[in-house]
């Protein structure tokens, strides 16, 4: 059996979802294919966290208003450090964050996918193999779970299935493999919020980090990242060592007075994958193209912003305005600008390193400046890019630096002693 489409996307999770709605919403005729067959299924391993950066797209594309109404909690995030927390704005002009369990938004995202008129959504379907057009990907074969084959014809195909994506290596593109260096358990908590909430708080205990996420239905998502010598004691009892970390934290959150809602989830490896975003008649959105370290929150919001700029470089061509290899081009091109520079310094800190020089400075500035804290919550919302961030924050550490030698300089100073 066959089938043609304009566009043939692999994986209904955020960013393929997200396509998925756009692309048809500009007109073009669109196949959603999940391997998974229930409607209600989400990714469980996640922070669930979608950045402030990625916000504005939301409200652009009409998602905010049922990703709120679902429950999604607005938030900020506070960050402990050995030199005291780096608090957000008191007035920021950045749009809070936002938290909503992936038990809510994926449903939420494939329900909001499915009813887009343009879009055949197709669960229970695996993809084992592509058709080409000579060198160009020209749509894909799938497999459902009665083993009827099916072949989709499609002028473009994107993979949207995830830090593994079969897809592309079915494509044959690129891919950078880098290390990550910690491990990762978290579990959903009842009980009393952690300070500041609805906010975020994380700790950056240099290499080991931990964070408390409040999120809809009145829960807490507890999570922490430890380097590999820490993992005998998780594997021996995952509860009990996780609620010990916590109360352990300076200024710890009130694990003690909360209890565990389902089960402690643990993930072990964690690979930074990047891949090349295009290929003839294929483009890779979300993890499938960049899945970064989860310590730094960033894979869901990059899931819905890689998923509006595909939409808006390819609509042109995929209604017959210029060549599909302008609009994959022009893809590449923001893709690479947006995240490229992020992805690299995240990728540096997730072997599982301590901060070097340069970051200790600007966390323990952050820590004493609210004008640098303000920017640090700019750049770690990804609202901007490193190196804007590091021009606007070197003359605050160096001013910084000048006013504690000044100070250092007039407490040393001697008393002086008249007649």
């Amino acid at each position: 059996m066959s089938s043609d489409h304009d566009v043939v996307i692999v994986g209904a999770s955020i960013a393929g979802c997200t396509a998925a709605t756009l692309l048809a919403r500009r007109g073009a005729r669109v196949a959603l294919v999940e391997r998974r067959p229930d409607p209600q299924a989400f990714k469980r391993v996640c922070g669930h966290f979608i950045q402030s950066s990625a916000v504005p797209m939301l409200e652009r594309s009409g998602l905010l208003e049922p990703i709120e109404r679902a429950g999604a909690v607005r938030t900020r995030s506070r960050i402990w450090t050995r030199w005291g927390w780096i608090e957000p704005p008191d007035r920021s002009t950045l749009p809070a964050s936002l938290n909503l369990r992936r038990e809510r938004l994926d449903p939420l995202l494939r329900a909001i996918a499915s009813e887009t008129p343009g879009v055949t959504t197709l669960l229970g379907a695996t993809v084992d193999g592509l058709l080409f057009d000579g060198a160009r990907v020209a749509g894909v074969e799938t497999r459902d779970g009665g083993g009827r084959r099916r072949r989709l014809h499609a002028r473009l195909v994107v993979g949207a299935d995830g830090r593994q994506s079969p897809v592309a290596k079915l494509a044959g593109l690129d891919s950078r493999v880098r290390p990550h260096g910690r491990f990762v358990y978290g579990a959903y908590f009842e009980g009393t919020p952690p300070a500041a909430a609805p906010n975020g708080s994380l700790w950056f205990l240099d290499p080991q980090w931990a964070a408390a996420f409040p999120t809809d239905g009145g829960l807490t998502l507890y999570s922490c990242m430890l380097t590999h010598d820490r993992l005998p004691e998780f594997r021996r009892d995952p509860a009990r060592a996780l609620r010990a970390f916590f109360a352990d934290l300076p200024d710890p959150p009130p694990v003690a007075d909360s209890r565990i809602v389902g089960s402690v989830i643990g993930k072990l490896q964690m690979p930074n994958v990047r891949r090349g975003p295009t290929g003839p008649g294929i483009a890779l959105v979300g993890d499938a193209a960049l899945a970064a370290d989860p310590v730094f929150g960033v894979g869901c919001g990059w899931a819905f912003q890689a998923a509006e700029w595909l939409a808006d470089a390819t609509a042109p061509a995929l209604a017959g305005a210029e060549p599909l290899e302008v609009g994959l081009r022009r893809y590449r091109r923001r893709f690479r600008h947006a995240l490229l520079a992020h992805d690299d310094l995240i990728s540096g800190y997730a072997t599982g390193r301590r901060m070097n020089a340069a970051e200790r400075q600007i966390f323990s500035t952050a820590a004493r400046d609210p004008r640098l804290a303000a920017r640090f919550e700019a750049f770690g919302t990804r609202n901007v890019d490193p190196r804007r961030f590091v021009a606007a924050a070197m003359p605050r550490i160096a001013a910084s630096q000048a006013r504690r030698t000044l100070g250092a300089r007039r407490s040393a100073r001697p008393l002086e002693v008249t007649a």
